[in-house]
């Protein structure tokens, strides 16, 4: 190696910084994860060095049997962590090393709360495996090559990870990724032979890249030799039969997969064979990732084809609503010179999409019989999960069945209520499944549309997420029940009102004929229509929509998101038995703005905005001052 050149030394982004303080103070209690991570990253390389070669052997550099190997120094206190994989070079060291590679840093910092023990279990959202290292290191160097640079087109990279770090450019005759720990004091632990071995074997024993480390024999005259051990399996975990896979083994490739810190929720490991043959291993995360709603966030599946690494995100294999699955698919029907493109032109690929989607909803269904882990799926996933019936219509039947809402039968905030669940508790003459949308939990709750329902015991879905109104345009029915919204079109309860109520109803509308007139003359501007109402039990008014109509949660999203939206007058529906609509009925001089008063009231409950806020208040003060 010659001596470095063309020096540079640059800082850390401020977040950077942050996070590596963070981690390096709260994942003390796990700091044997750093090994895991490195050794995660340096067979990833291996793997994009396979799958490049494929077109260009030359990159191997004489030089093709992939490997990964630990050294350790016990007297000067390292551990040197190599692979002879893709390499980088030095645009790449920048954007990987001196930034958080795809994690969106900002985000990261705007979630932390301040305690270090939440902010820990942020950490592993965020894709940071090569700064684990500073867990157990005061300084780190890297030493890289991009397989087919020139041999003086090498990098060194080094830091103490306290906001700065060096780069230069050396000679290097090696592709591959070399990293150096210089160990802390107190991490002096993990430069010990037998502690390394066990933490491969831990972490990394079903890396199908062989993890090598070396070993000293002595012969009967004393002589030394070093020998290179495998020390992982080595084998293809996806490849072996699910008998000889233990849940330990199973939860440590999801780690490796997913570069995630924690257990995934749940897995589903098949191999299928006849006119399509491949193998695939899903798993369900116990947790969101940041980027879960950025629709160009990276997802998808790592795609082998005969255990040749071909690409990190295949999303082609899942639909978009399921783009929280992570695993493996290893297919022998696909070409080894697939790129995206040839993906998505291949039926093969629909062919295993469908069944890897039908795939991973039974997996979902199996977790659902455990109440307390489908709960925690629903609250990471929940949302995503919602966008399934808009987008696969053959499946909305059994996405349907999968998701959760909260109900006035609990009252509660907690999404934890199926539709099964709804048509059990059904009233006997009941024909339809009644929901309110609503812009929060609490408001949809108290919504003046549920007076009758309470009233009468009838079960309604209380919606407040901002994809609630998209879903119930796509989910129009269940189990051969109507979907009915309460706050759209006419009331009807169906066989649930007997013959006298109706006949009441009608009765109390023909006594309040006048008063609709009325209202309909002074609001005609504001309203398309006035009419008596026996939704409501406790509120003088309310406001509904023609049925397919655009709803007020959807027109506001539209009109943040700068899209237009067109005009609706709304409908104003009077209780006939409130004291307010009867003093209203006898008012005379002051009937327009008590008129005025009593619309811009129920537009409020319904979570609207009113267009004159000013007028509404000063109205209201002249009719409480009279």
């Amino acid at each position: 190696m010659t001596t470095a050149t063309d020096e540079q030394t640059l800082g850390f982004q401020t977040e950077v910084k942050q996070l590596l303080n963070l981690m390096i103070h709260s994942l003390y209690s796990n700091r044997e994860i750093f090994l895991r991570e490195l050794v995660s990253n340096a067979a990833d390389a291996c793997d994009k060095l396979r799958y490049a070669a494929l077109n260009n052997d030359a990159l191997y550099e004489n030089d093709a049997e992939l490997r990964v190997e630990i050294e350790h120094d016990a007297e000067a206190g390292t551990v040197t962590i190599r692979d002879n994989g893709i390499g980088m070079n030095r645009d790449d060291v920048i954007s990987n090393l001196g930034t958080i590679a795809r994690s969106g840093t900002a985000e990261f910092m705007q979630q932390l709360s301040g305690e270090q023990q939440k902010d820990a279990k942020l950490i592993g959202q965020f894709g940071v495996g090569f700064y684990s290292a500073f867990i157990v290191a005061d300084e780190v160097t890297v030493r890289t090559r991009k397989a087919g640079d020139e041999l003086g087109e090498g990098v060194e990279w080094q830091s103490r990870g306290e906001g700065e770090f060096t780069i230069s450019t050396i000679e290097r005759d090696r592709h591959g990724t070399e990293i150096v720990l210089s160990l802390k004091s107190d991490a002096i632990e993990f430069a010990d032979d037998q502690r390394l071995k066990s933490l491969v074997r831990k972490y990394s024993d079903h890396i199908d890249i062989p993890v090598r480390m070396p070993t000293t024999q002595e012969d009967e005259s004393g002589e030394t030799t070093v020998s290179w051990e495998t020390v992982n399996e080595a084998q293809a975990l996806w490849v072996k039969p699910k008998s000889d896979i233990s849940d330990d083994e199973y939860k440590g490739f999801y780690k490796h997969v997913a570069h995630d810190f924690t257990d995934p929720l749940t897995w589903s490991h098949n191999k299928v064979e006849g006119k399509l043959e491949y193998t695939s291993l899903l798993y369900v995360p116990s947790r969101a990732p940041f980027d879960l709603y950025q629709r160009d966030g990276a997802r998808g599946l790592k795609l082998y084809v005969q255990r040749v690494f071909i690409m990190d995100d295949a999303e082609q294999f899942l639909p978009l609503y399921l783009r929280f699955v992570k695993g493996v698919v290893d297919s022998n029907d696909l070409s080894l010179n697939v790129s995206r493109e040839i993906l998505q032109q291949d039926p093969k690929v629909e062919s295993i999409k469908s069944a890897l989607t039908k795939r991973g909803l039974d997996m979902l269904k199996k977790l659902a019989k455990d109440p307390e882990s489908y709960q925690s799926f629903w609250t990471q996933f929940g949302e995503v999960l919602k966008e399934g019936p808009g987008e696969d219509y053959a499946n909305r039947e059994k996405i349907a069945s999968l998701l959760r809402f909260s109900s006035t039968h609990t009252d509660a905030a907690t999404q934890d209520q199926s539709l099964d669940d709804y048509i059990a508790r059904m009233k006997e003459g009941q024909q339809k499944i009644y929901y309110v949308i609503a812009d929060g939990f609490n408001a949809a709750k108290n919504s003046p549309h549920l007076e009758i329902f309470r009233k009468k015991g009838l079960e309604v879905l209380l919606l407040s997420d901002r994809i609630d109104e998209w879903l119930m345009n796509h989910l129009t029915e269940y189990d051969g029940k109507q979907m009915a919204d309460v706050a759209k079109g006419d009331l009807d309860l169906g066989d649930v009102e007997d013959e006298t109520e109706k006949q009441a109803q009608q009765e109390s509308a023909k006594e309040k004929e006048g008063l609709v007139g009325r209202l309909k003359t002074t609001l005609e501007s504001r309203v398309q229509d006035v009419r008596v109402t026996h939704r409501l039990t406790d509120s003088p008014a309310c406001v509904v929509l023609p049925e397919h109509e655009m709803g007020y949660q959807m027109r506001r999203l539209m009109e943040a998101a700068g899209q237009p939206v067109p005009d609706v007058k709304p409908i104003l529906e009077i209780n006939p038995d409130h004291p307010l609509i009867n003093r209203l009925d006898r008012e005379q001089d002051g009937f327009d703005g008590f008129a005025e008063v009593i619309l811009d009231q129920a537009i409020i409950a319904e979570g609207g905005h009113l267009d004159d806020p000013a007028a509404y208040v000063k109205r209201l003060n002249a009719l409480l001052a009279t």
